[in-house]
């Protein structure tokens, strides 16, 4: 624990100064990240605000081109009041949205491989400690999907969430939203990147599922409470996406999709990247074979194929699947009989919260059947590979 006040008084400087910063400029601007890495956000700050001409030593010694600090200034300046900094602080407190910066516990370290693209700080509603864990996989793909992307996505991000793996997607309509409650629904942890303000729920047709993945996992972005999002700003989160993931899998995509955005921010990084295959017909897998193609993705189609990207051993973590508690109920359900939850709890000793968990991954993989009276038991065919 730092005991030297003037560490603490720098410390609260470059946060206020970053919380500036994020007002100023649009994600992801490499001239602001470039002062930033080379000046301290403090001392960025005063250049950015400054009206005297910038010194020649300092722009000798900024890695950017020639105008582009002349050009960043330009851009920054019109932006430039105190009273926006005061309002993205005060919003950030109305919603309950701690202020994560470098080199706080829970920091994403994975994050600085963007270098001057890496976020300034992150906003984050929930459980902030979900940044620095590991594994994490991002599922993302179409909006538009169609019910083969969705029930593969949820599949794969059921299957993944409740042996640990941390499920990062975007928060949209389609596949990024089935992955997100296939997570949620095994009790298992996601997290939601956002364009807009951590406080802005966005889709507004997603406002009880991010409410949800805040109450259990995260809900992340890098602009302030507030900020609306836009074209501009889902692009420039995607590269968030890609850089915390230790693999990115894209579900579905059409040719011009955002997520193959997503796939060549992975790609640049050096994370390992898959795709599903689809139909050679459908319009929505025609960005997954392109990325087979051009990106050189590994074709995933389980899993534990999944769990290969990162270097992890499918056969050691298919030792680990077998929960003595998935077999006590099994062992409790009928495939003939429909059993209320309460019931279930009762005959396998398990909690209630337990056995919904339990029963949600169940029935991701067809071994358990809810009906109007309870749930059934399924024998599960094994797929073809």
């Amino acid at each position: 624990m730092c005991t030297d006040p003037r560490v603490d008084v720098d410390r609260r400087m470059d946060a206020i100064a970053r919380v500036a910063w994020s007002v100023l400029a649009e994600p992801g601007d490499g001239v602001a990240g470039a002062l930033i890495q080379e000046l301290g956000a403090t001392e960025a700050l005063r250049l950015a605000v400054d009206e005297h001409p910038t010194p020649a030593r300092v722009r000798g010694g900024i890695p950017v081109e020639d105008g582009a600090i002349d050009e960043g200034i330009s851009r920054w300046r019109p932006r430039v009041d105190p009273r926006r900094v005061t309002d993205a602080v005060r919003s950030a407190l109305a919603a309950n949205a701690r202020l994560l910066l470098p080199g706080d516990p829970g920091w994403p370290v994975q994050m600085d491989d963007l270098g001057r693209h890496a976020p300034l700080l992150l906003w984050v509603r929930g459980e902030t400690r979900l940044l620095a864990a590991a594994p994490q996989v991002a599922i993302i793909g179409a909006r538009a999907a169609t019910a083969y992307g969705e029930h593969i996505a949820g599949e794969f991000a059921g299957e993944l969430a409740a042996t640990g793996t941390v499920i990062v997607s975007g928060g949209a309509y389609g596949i990024d939203g089935a992955a997100h409650r296939a997570a949620l629904g095994v009790g298992g942890a996601t997290v939601a990147f956002l364009a807009g303000g951590v406080d802005r729920a966005y889709p507004q047709g997603h406002r009880d599922l991010l409410e949800r993945v805040r109450t259990t996992g995260a809900v992340v972005s890098e602009v302030p409470c507030g900020t609306a999002p836009t074209k501009w700003r889902f692009l420039s989160r995607n590269r968030l996406i890609a850089a915390v993931s230790d693999a990115t899998v894209v579900i579905e995509a059409g040719w011009r999709s955002g997520s193959l955005n997503t796939a060549g921010h992975a790609a640049s990084l050096g994370r390992p990247l898959g795709a599903v295959p689809g139909p050679v017909t459908s319009a929505t897998s025609e960005g997954c074979h392109r990325l087979f193609r051009e990106y050189d993705a590994r074709c995933v189609t389980t899993s534990a194929e999944i769990r290969e990207l990162w270097g992890e051993d499918p056969g050691r973590r298919e030792s680990e699947r077998t929960d003595p508690d998935e077999t006590r109920l099994r062992d409790a359900m009928s495939s003939r009989t429909p059993l209320a939850t309460s019931e279930l709890a009762r005959r396998s000793g398990l909690s209630i919260e337990r056995v919904s968990a339990l029963l949600g991954l169940l029935e991701l993989r067809g071994e358990a059947r809810r009906s109007e009276t309870g749930w059934i038991g399924v024998r599960r065919q094994k797929r073809r590979r």
